[in-house]
């Protein structure tokens, strides 16, 4: 069983299998499943480091398209809402709403945020936002919070 585990850890360890694993966690870790994309992005730099743009490159793609699907499940959870229902609620809306309101899709550049950006971008779609600002700025917040993991890492090794 040993050899087993062992032999699946190398097989992860090759470069191009290592790469498409923080994609397909880095989609993951975006969605409001619990986990840490920052610690596979750290654990690839350290084992590659001479790959840091293409892992900068995977990890915000699939991160970013995680953050698109929760927006796809905000957008899509409002309209089934709707259809079964009409809106009556009069309730004077929160601080923390008119803020997100008042910037709109540019709120998304911290989407990257623990426990807030995922269900910032599930708001983003239950709110309607247009998707491709929304994707674009989600996509910049994610990219530069990678881009100073990097870059932190670069200053720490030397």
């Amino acid at each position: 069983m040993d050899s087993l585990i062992h032999s699946f850890l190398q097989t992860l360890s090759i470069p191009w299998i290592g790469l498409s694993s923080v994609g397909i966690l880095s989609f993951l870790s975006a969605t409001l499943i619990p986990f840490s994309s920052e610690a596979v992005f750290f654990g690839y730099l350290v084992k590659f480091p001479e790959n840091v743009w293409a892992l900068i490159g995977v990890a915000t793609v699939g991160n970013s398209l995680g953050g698109a699907f929760n927006w796809g499940l905000g957008y899509f959870s409002k309209k089934t809402k709707n259809a079964f229902k009409k809106e009556t609620n009069t309730a004077p809306k929160s601080r923390w709403i008119n803020y997100l309101e008042k910037w709109g899709s540019k709120s998304l550049l911290f989407s990257w945020l623990p426990f807030l950006g995922d269900p910032l971008t599930v708001v983003a779609g239950w709110s309607h936002w247009r998707f491709w600002p929304c994707l674009i700025y989600m996509t910049i917040g994610k990219c530069l919070r990678y881009v100073a993991i990097a870059y932190f890492f670069t200053l720490s090794s030397h």
